[in-house]
């Protein structure tokens, strides 16, 4: 790993938010939203124990990205704690105090936890750092300018005192919040970019992590819903008398979604749905297959569709070009398939719901339980979990997880506990996935090889629309489905982007990196070869069709040459090398794929990677995710497709269809983290999608061909 910082200041903008310091004590420090000192309302980020320990609410959902982590260092930075008595614990759903700024909800998304974070959990602490300073200026009778911090020990040389936080924690609730809390000069940062240590490293290692599956409380029925085979069916009747016979069943109710299983254990719950019987209404069903609806895509996309971005005449353009290349892209839909499937607990009482599970979307979940049950939001407490992933899986504009987690409870009639669980095969075949998108590309070169006309084309369906985000579209197109198009560093030319909004009944949703996931793939390996055909190297080429303002991108691109030891795409004892680079969420990630030829398939023996994501508030947690992320990518790249057969049906169910990369498939990664000046931009997705043109452009130097239809593994059509 090569890691170069330099540091800043940071103004502090005057947020306007409201920033308290809890103080509880005793057994009441370990429950989440209760104020442990009385008359002191719990509406902040920290809370400082009696026995010196400070633990953190952290508003974004902990899913193995490492917020958890990441701005902990943030408060332990501005206290000047020290770090072994640092903790932190997932906020509960509190949209006013716990909102993305970055959102407008309280969420997780978009890479914008350290993003939207970075200034108000600072500020928070040195709130936090000023009240328990004046707590102890008051108590010792000196002044407050006289009093120190270092490593959790506030100190007055001249009287010799000294005491832990947790000595002035009570005295500190009683004093009012500071307006304005002066932070740190960066040059005097001691944990803010330096090697960190997880603080979830050790639970999750020694098992003792609780997440949602690991959570039975006394007198829980565990409910499994019977969902429709293929999209948009309903049930249209259903016979139970098999299912209430399995030991363990306690009742059966149709729902919205499907036919609901209660019974007092997992394997009965399971048992029992098998034995349902369920003659399913198709009327309105989505009853093509995959390349029915690919076929469509194509004739959509060869009209044109709506432009989303243009400069010039591009007829013009292309009519002057001395050589014109074209290409269609075909990316398939793509499931999440995290370690933990979907599943929450919820807790019926007096017409009051309590919500326990890895929440990704609090705000949107608690209204649309509320509203599906026929309760105010105020009576839906949701209690955050850490989650076994998401990839984008449990951030859901539809909240149909939540809606289904409301009528459940309320089919069931009664007040209780219920765990609402899914399985595997559940969530592979029942969609929410990454949309498939066809891509159009053109590209026309002059007789100098210069690139003077630019295409592209997207057929995708949106992820917004039909959901609670819509109306931030303003009724404009949906920026997900052509992000990562439009709008490039390149200068391509006279270019043209348009998209054409397809309609059909496979539910779809947010996937890591979203858009940039299918737009990365399509135009970063067109361009490999429209720079190949140019007779131009793939860094250099591009390289040139930056402006002389595109300053971060073209240290990236240098950065990954310098540590690649890139000679061009040609490698010895058969091995080939591509280079893409994609800028997404604010962040900069450059990647050189090494890649060989193992049984037909791409074999990936390294790769390099260059990264600017601003600040680097923690070095190990930024390495960790751009190596995760590439291997998330490669798994995909090679092997994840969700296709659906003639009549509808999902065609792969669980992992042996649906594989993940195995350990030994695993590259070497070698991560170099660009010195910034720039304030902490998103670090989850940027490392996913240059990964998979790097290696389709290593690929084609070793068979000559572009793959063009996803994953690598697919037969060749």
């Amino acid at each position: 790993m090569t890691i170069e910082t330099t540091r800043r200041g940071f103004m502090a903008t005057g947020s306007g938010l409201l920033l308290s310091l809890t103080l509880p004590l005793g057994a009441a420090a370990a429950k989440t939203g209760e104020a442990a000192v009385a008359g002191f309302e719990p509406n902040a980020f920290i809370r400082i124990g009696t026995d010196h320990s400070v633990t953190v609410l952290v508003k974004h959902l902990e899913m193995g990205q490492g917020p958890y982590t990441g701005l902990t260092t943030l408060v332990a930075e501005e206290l000047d704690a020290s770090w072994d008595q640092m903790q932190a614990v997932g906020a509960p759903a509190n949209t006013p105090l716990y909102a993305n700024g970055a959102l407008g909800v309280q969420g997780t998304g978009g890479s914008t936890s350290m993003m939207s974070s970075f200034l108000p959990m600072r500020e928070a602490a040195a709130a936090a750092r000023q009240m328990l300073i004046t707590a102890a200026a008051a108590e010792w009778g000196v002044p407050a300018d006289e009093i120190v911090i270092k490593a959790g020990i506030l100190s007055h040389q001249g009287t010799g005192k000294n005491a832990g936080f947790g000595d002035f924690a009570e005295a500190a609730s009683k004093l009012p919040v500071p307006d304005a809390p002066k932070l740190k000069d960066p040059k005097d940062f001691v944990f803010i970019g330096k090697d960190r240590p997880r603080l979830d490293t050790a639970s999750k290692v020694n098992g003792s992590a609780k997440f949602t599956l690991d959570h039975y409380p006394e007198g829980m029925l565990v409910v499994m819903v019977a969902h429709a085979p293929k999209f948009g069916a309903v049930v249209k009747s259903f016979d139970d008398t098999e299912a209430l016979a399995v030991a363990g069943v306690e009742m059966v109710r149709q729902v919205p979604m499907g036919v609901a299983v209660y019974a007092r254990n997992t394997w009965a719950a399971m048992k029992g749905r098998e034995a349902l019987v369920i003659e399913w209404d198709e009327s309105k069903a989505e009853i093509r297959s995959s390349d029915a609806i690919f076929a469509d895509y194509a004739k959509a996309a060869a009209e044109g569709g709506l432009t989303v971005e243009e400069t010039g005449d591009l007829a013009e353009a292309f009519k002057g070009a001395e050589k014109v290349l074209e290409a269609e892209y075909r990316l398939p839909y793509l499931a999440h398939a995290p370690l933990e499937a979907l599943d929450a607990i919820i807790e019926i009482k007096e017409g009051k719901a309590v919500l326990t599970y890895g929440c990704q979307f609090p705000t949107v979940d608690q209204m649309a339980f509320a509203g599906t049950f026929g309760i105010e939001p105020s009576d839906v407490t949701i209690n955050v979990l850490m989650a076994g992933g998401s990839f984008g899986r449990r951030a859901q504009g539809s909240a149909h997880f939540a809606i289904e987690m409301a009528e459940v409870a309320k089919a069931a009639g009664r007040d209780g506990v219920f765990k609402l669980q899914w399985t595997r095969e559940d969530d592979i075949r029942g969609g929410h996935y990454r949309p498939a998108a066809l891509h159009k590309m053109r590209a026309g070169l002059d007789k100098d090889g210069k690139i003077v006309a630019w295409e592209n084309v997207i057929a995708t369906q949106s992820i917004m629309m039909g959901t609670v985000m819509e109306p931030s579209l303003n009724g404009g197109p949906d920026p997900f489905t052509f992000e990562g198009s439009a709008h490039l560093a390149y200068d391509l030319g006279t270019r043209r982007i348009g998209w054409s909004a397809m309609q059909t009944g496979v539910s779809v949703l947010w996937w890591r990196s979203v858009g940039h996931s299918h737009t990365a793939y399509a135009v970063e390996t067109f361009l490999d070869e429209v720079l190949e055909a140019a007779g131009k190297d793939a860094i250099e080429g591009r390289l040139e069709l930056l402006s002389a303002e595109a300053t971060r991108e073209r240290a990236v691109i240098e950065k990954v040459r310098e540590i690649s030891g890139w000679k061009g795409r040609k490698g010895e004892n058969g091995k080939a090398y591509g280079f893409a680079f994609v800028k997404s969420f604010g962040s900069y990630v450059a990647q050189v794929a090494e890649v060989e030829d193992k049984d037909g398939l791409p074999r990936v023996t390294r790769v390099w990677v260059a990264v600017d994501c601003g600040l680097a508030v923690n070095p190990n947690l930024i390495t960790a995710q751009c190596e995760g992320g590439v291997g998330f990518a490669l798994s995909t790249a090679l092997y994840s497709e969700i296709t659906l057969a003639e009549g509808g049906e999902v065609e792969q169910s669980n992992y042996h269809d649906y594989p993940l990369l195995r350990i030994t498939e695993m590259p070497a990664v070698e991560v170099a983290i660009i010195a910034s000046n720039e304030a902490p931009s998103g670090i989850g997705e940027p490392p996913v999608p240059p990964l998979a043109p790097a290696v389709g452009n290593a690929w084609r130097q070793l068979t000559g061909r572009t793959k063009r239809q996803l994953p690598f593994a697919r037969a060749e059509a």
